[in-house]
């Protein structure tokens, strides 16, 4: 999910000013008929969809908070606090899945911060210079990005403008040559992390930005996509922890353990998944797939909004 220092509470109610009130429409009836039913809970099917959106959509450049919000609104989950926690919370098991996939390079970084490691102290160093700028800049406009941003067409917009950014440099990223993850200094990691702040704008991706500012600070796509994987379990780990510290007593009053577990083991697995896949598909096809995807959803959203049924 984009990275932000204090995640809004109020994002999904942006989201419920087009909701169609004819009671004909199926689409309308389900979402309203299950909120009426779960006006302080959430089933188990839901947990485990939101977990699976979630984990799926977490590190590819697609937007996991974009697919979230909408995901929400589909699946008739009552706007608020809880909600908001849940989707922030869950991003804790696409975390311990890289954590597992990356373990070795996650170690050396640890070992680096005891001394012991000359590249993964460069490497630490590196990931925390990347995580200040969004850590900064979420605390300092935190209020205006909830006010301006959450809302479903700020949302399409960024799906569509990154759509079309991929589609346009796909082909000259696509196996170009560049400097592996071990060269990255301070600098180039700086640079990595500004960019990551115009994640904050939902819809944009934290994963397409910071891949894409690996390659411009001169990273192999590789290298770009492995650092992007890591600076995550910064920021996302950032914000979980803020999320769980804020709201935790609410969540779990509203959903309880059960469904945070299954939201919890459903990201963790698809997060999994969904590394493999990419990091496998970028080598062989390149990243225009993701450019189509992001253009699809801004195009079914779009009209989703304008019919009324979102």
């Amino acid at each position: 999910m984009q990275p932000r220092a204090n995640p809004p509470r109020r994002r999904a109610a942006h989201l419920g000013c087009h909701r169609c009130t004819t009671t004909h429409d199926p689409l309308s009836h389900f979402s309203r008929s299950v909120a009426s039913r779960n006006l302080h809970h959430m089933n188990w099917w839901q947990a485990l969809i939101l977990g699976l959106v979630e984990g799926l959509t977490e590190y590819l450049p697609v937007s996991s908070t974009g697919h979230l919000l909408v995901t929400q609104r589909l699946l008739g989950i009552p706007e608020g606090e809880a909600a908001n926690a849940y989707a922030i919370v869950i991003q804790a098991g696409a975390i311990v899945a890289v954590l597992g996939l990356y373990r070795e390079r996650v170690a050396d970084a640890a070992m680096g911060l005891l001394g012991k490691s000359e590249t993964g102290a460069k490497l630490a160093r590196a990931l925390v210079v990347a995580f200040l700028p969004a850590a900064v800049f979420g605390v300092l406009f935190d209020e205006k990005i909830e006010s301006y941003l959450f809302g479903p067409w700020p949302v399409v917009a960024a799906w569509a403008a990154g759509g079309v950014l991929i589609l346009v440099i796909a082909n000259r990223i696509r196996g170009r040559a560049g400097a592996e993850l071990t060269t990255l200094t301070w600098k180039a990691a700086l640079l990595i992390g500004t960019i990551q702040c115009f994640a904050m704008w939902p819809g944009v991706s934290r994963s397409l930005a910071t891949i894409l500012g690996g390659l411009l600070a001169g990273l192999a796509l590789s290298a770009a996509v492995e650092f992007s994987f890591l600076l995550g379990l910064l920021t996302l780990g950032a914000a979980t922890a803020y999320k769980l510290l804020d709201s935790g007593s609410i969540l779990l009053e509203e959903y309880g353990l059960v469904q945070l577990g299954i939201g919890f083991a459903a990201a963790w697995v698809s997060a999994m998944l969904a590394v493999k896949w990419m990091v496998g598909w970028l080598t062989q096809h390149g990243m225009t797939i993701f450019g189509w995807w992001r253009l699809l959803a801004a195009l079914v959203v779009s009209v989703m909004l304008t019919s009324g049924h979102l």
